[in-house]
């Protein structure tokens, strides 16, 4: 036996018709510019995990710290990364990369060459030294085999051979008339994404825990973003002893999944 509703189908039908008047304003499209839509796909492309410089196969010392004890877990590879975000590596790679940006910028060839000689001669280690010319060099050429650019080819050529990964992320950026800000924090994500895909491999961790040391440092990569857009050379400075030692002894460590 059907059940019997006390409403009668018209009144139904009436409150269906109040309800579809009752319509919500449409918003105004929010839309990108043709060059914000450019800039936006350029930089998730290039500093992507797929984007081919061989970011997976350093680890920036991480490798010796997890084999020393100095990180067992999520928490002790955030507090790792943490430091050498805030005042070691990081930082220094975001300061090289706001300069030569605006060295491209301002179209300043003596300025380019001094700061990107200055760039590779900057890190603690040989293996460093690789890991960072490396990239820069294969940043360098894909981009500009993909994405041609007539001022990079200048850029290139005032640099004198110094690709450290900063300079080449900053000099492409530059000649896309990207802005800093934005290629300095997508570059800053990348790194500290890199980072954090090394100690889960070696700790190990799982995805869940990879995401959330990468969630808390959100605060830490907006923090040294702001802090290299302000400084000037003459702040470069570098107090992460341990990461350095890090990366000096990963050379001799007996088993090696990374090369540095």
């Amino acid at each position: 036996m059907l059940m019997k509703t006390n409403r009668p189908p018209k009144a139904r039908r009436g409150r269906r018709e109040e309800a579809s008047a009752r319509k919500l304003p449409i918003p105004a499209p929010d839309e990108l510019s043709d060059d914000e839509a450019a800039n936006l796909y350029r930089l998730m492309t290039w500093l992507s995990p797929s984007f081919p410089v061989g970011a997976f196969s350093y680890s920036s010392g991480i490798e010796w710290a997890v084999e020393a004890g100095d990180i067992t877990d999520a928490a002790s590879l955030g507090q790792w990364l943490a430091s050498m975000l805030v005042n070691g590596g990081g930082i220094c790679d975001a300061i090289f990369l706001a300069h030569i940006h605006r060295a491209a910028t301002a179209g300043d060839d003596a300025l380019l060459g001094e700061i990107a000689e200055l760039a590779s001669a900057f890190v603690p280690s040989r293996e460093r030294h690789l890991e960072t010319t490396a990239q820069g060099r294969a940043f360098i050429e894909i981009a500009r085999a993909a994405w041609h650019h007539g001022a990079l080819d200048r850029f290139i050529t005032a640099c004198g051979g110094h690709f450290a990964y900063p300079v080449a992320v900053g000099l492409v950026g530059a000649a896309h008339h990207i802005p800093l800000a934005p290629t300095l924090h997508a570059f800053l994500h990348a790194v500290v994404s890199n980072w954090i895909s090394a100690g889960a491999r070696l700790v190990p961790l799982g995805q869940t825990d990879s995401q959330r040391v990468l969630a808390k440092l959100e605060p830490d990569v907006a923090a040294t973003a702001k802090r290299a857009l302000s400084v000037s050379l003459d702040d470069l400075s570098s107090t992460t002893f341990r990461a350095d030692l890090a990366s000096l002894r990963h050379e001799t460590q007996y088993t090696r999944l990374f090369r540095s």
